[in-house]
């Protein structure tokens, strides 16, 4: 099997299961927050680290809401178990960088990583992150150039894969809609806020002896779990959450 082939059939495995990426990170989490020496780390230091990886996080999501609130159903935006476009997206986020789900994912766990104290671990993530999603990426890729042709090929000749070219910004064809990113992104918000708790309760184990969470943490796991159940309500058993035109 040429390259080519193999790196379009991987790709579109990991496509299938790249739900499954923060496990991954779970697991590999362990052993960097066992051997973070945490006695080193002051209370400012702590308080600046977990501001700057909890906005890192903010501002991934940020980038995932502006571009699910703004995609178009059938569009390359927002496909979920397979490859599907019937219309190339390229406005809005897509008028900035290829990719901006996947950079909006990186941001989100790469802001969890840093929550760890440990660069180390942050820099093996970004690392294991590039090699999972460039697969996917390159699969993408190959399905939208067979799809579009020379519209796909000329659209991507002017943007970058991952880092967003901000001065190429063209606002969205399609309105942003709030309903949209409650109904589809509920379940990625109740992820990082896990991810942030379960480096949380390591940190507190390996540096005490002890398994427990802070107060705050309990607090917004609680009010978010009940506002994701009742989200996730109101998208099965009601059609409060739908919207003509979108996926």
């Amino acid at each position: 099997m040429a390259l080519v082939q193999s790196f379009e059939k991987q790709g579109n495995f990991l496509f299938k299961y790249r739900g499954q990426f923060p496990v991954l990170l779970f697991i590999l989490s362990v052993p960097f927050v066992y051997l973070t020496d945490y006695s080193l780390v002051s209370y400012e230091e702590f308080n600046l680290f977990m501001f700057i990886s909890i906005s890192i996080s903010i501002l991934g999501f940020f980038v995932r809401f502006y571009t699910i609130g703004t995609t178009p159903k059938g569009t390359s935006g927002r496909n979920t178990k397979e490859q599907v476009a019937d219309v190339l997206n390229s406005s809005g986020m897509y008028s900035m960088v290829r990719h901006p789900l996947y950079l909006g994912n990186y941001l989100i766990w790469l802001g969890i990583s840093l929550a760890s104290f440990n660069i180390y671990f942050a820099v093996i993530m970004s690392l294991l992150f590039w090699i999972y999603y460039e697969r996917i990426m390159f699969a993408e890729e190959r399905f939208l150039e067979r799809k579009f042709g020379e519209d796909y090929l000329n659209w991507a000749s002017k943007l970058p894969a991952f880092l967003p070219s901000i001065l190429n910004f063209k606002k969205s064809d399609t309105n942003f809609s709030i309903i949209t990113v409650l109904r589809r992104e509920y379940a990625s918000v109740l992820a990082a806020l896990v991810g942030f708790t379960f480096i949380e309760v390591l940190r507190t184990y390996f540096s005490t002896n002890n398994w427990s969470i802070s107060d705050c943490t309990v607090e917004i796991l609680v009010v978010t779990i009940v506002l994701v159940l009742i989200l996730r309500s109101l998208k099965h058993y009601t059609s409060l959450l739908e919207e003509k035109g979108r996926s």
